[in-house]
C-alpha cells in the first residue's frame, strides 16, 4: 500500500474507533460490553500496524527496514479482530485449544471405538451482536479487516 493509503485506512479505522466508543454508552449487559472493548482493542492495534508499516515505509533504502516492512505488511493482509472466541485445531494430533489456552486431546475411547470430536465456532448472529453488528459489517467493507464474532460450543450435532 502506499502512504497515502495507510493513512487512508488509519482515518477509517480512528472514525471506527470513535464510533465503537460512542456506541459502547448503550451497552446493557457485560457480553455487550466485552464485545465492544475487543473491537476496540483490535482496531487499536490494527491503526498500530498501519503506524509501524508507515514508519518502515519511511525508512528508505534501508534493507532491515525493507524486509521487515514485507513481514509487516504480509502480517497485516492476515490481520483479524477476534470479538469472543478462538478455536485451533491440530488434525495431525487430534487436538485443540480455544482462546490460546492448554491444548485438549480431541480422542476419547470407550468399548465401541475411538471417537474424535473437536468443538467448533458458531457464529453470533444479528440479534446477538446488536448495534455493533452494522458496525462490524462496516469495518470489514471499508478496511478489508475481518472481524470474528463466533463462541466455541461442545455440543455434537446429531450425525456425529
Amino acid at each position: 500500500m502506499t502512504s497515502d493509503q495507510n493513512l487512508a485506512l488509519y482515518t477509517k479505522l480512528s472514525g471506527f474507533r470513535l464510533v465503537v466508543l460512542a456506541n459502547r454508552f448503550g451497552c446493557d449487559t457485560d457480553v455487550s460490553r466485552k464485545l465492544h472493548e475487543r473491537l476496540l482493542e483490535g482496531l487499536e492495534a490494527a491503526a498500530g500496524r498501519i503506524r509501524t508499516i508507515t514508519a518502515l515505509e519511511r525508512a528508505g533504502d534501508d534493507e532491515d527496514a525493507a524486509y521487515r516492512l514485507e513481514g509487516e505488511t504480509e502480517i497485516f493482509g492476515r490481520f483479524t479482530i477476534i470479538l469472543l472466541d478462538e478455536l485451533d485445531i491440530d488434525f495431525n494430533t487430534h487436538e485443540y485449544r480455544v482462546n490460546g489456552g492448554d491444548w485438549s486431546s480431541a480422542l476419547t475411547a470407550d468399548y465401541t471405538g475411538v471417537d474424535i470430536d473437536y468443538p467448533e465456532l458458531i457464529a453470533l448472529t444479528d440479534d446477538e451482536l446488536g448495534s455493533l453488528a452494522l458496525i462490524i459489517k462496516d469495518i470489514t467493507r471499508e478496511t478489508g479487516i475481518a472481524v470474528s464474532a463466533s463462541r466455541v460450543s461442545y455440543i455434537r450435532c446429531g450425525g456425529s
